[in-house]
């Protein structure tokens, strides 16, 4: 198995440690369980989708947990219900799981939805107004900023 090696980039730039440690942390998390398998979407400039194949779980046995970047998918195992039957072949997975996913600043959970055995989980980015780019008037001419629907907006700064 091949390792991400970031030496060259950190020694030419600054501040971004951060990244870099998600990187190295992120390759090594994977390289284990690929348990369930899931798809990441991108369905729009700000929305998301993940899809994790979660065959033979309930709602009721599926936790998910956002907290500041962090989105952690676990899965219970539930006992078998029907224990009098004697299985020839076991060929679907049901067994714990835990899947993390690492979030960019201003992504959260929209909703989570199951059906068909996919859980569907709707993430959206909101930045907030105040960190969106700005047009800077110079000597007093007129500014323009940036509103919710991509069109711009004049304002004169004549206070």
């Amino acid at each position: 198995m091949s390792r991400l090696d970031f030496t060259p980039y950190r020694r030419s730039t600054v501040g971004f440690d951060h990244l870099f440690d998600l990187l190295e942390s992120q390759a090594r998390n994977n390289s284990g369980d690929n348990y369930p398998p899931f798809n990441i979407a991108r369905r729009g400039e700000d929305n998301y989708r993940i899809t994790l194949a979660v065959a033979g779980f309930r709602p009721q046995d599926i936790d998910i947990t956002a907290q500041q970047n962090l989105l952690t998918v676990h899965g219970k195992k539930r006992d078998d219900e029907d224990d009098r039957a004697e299985m020839l072949h076991v060929g679907i997975a049901n067994r714990g799981f835990e899947r993390r996913f690492e979030l960019a600043d201003h992504v959260h959970v929209e909703k989570a939805d199951m059906a068909d055995g996919l859980l569907l989980i709707d993430l959206v980015r909101e930045v907030p107004e105040a960190m969106k780019p700005k047009k800077i008037a110079v000597n007093g001419a007129t500014v323009l900023t940036a509103v919710s629907d991509g069109s711009s907006e004049k304002k004169s700064d004549a206070a």
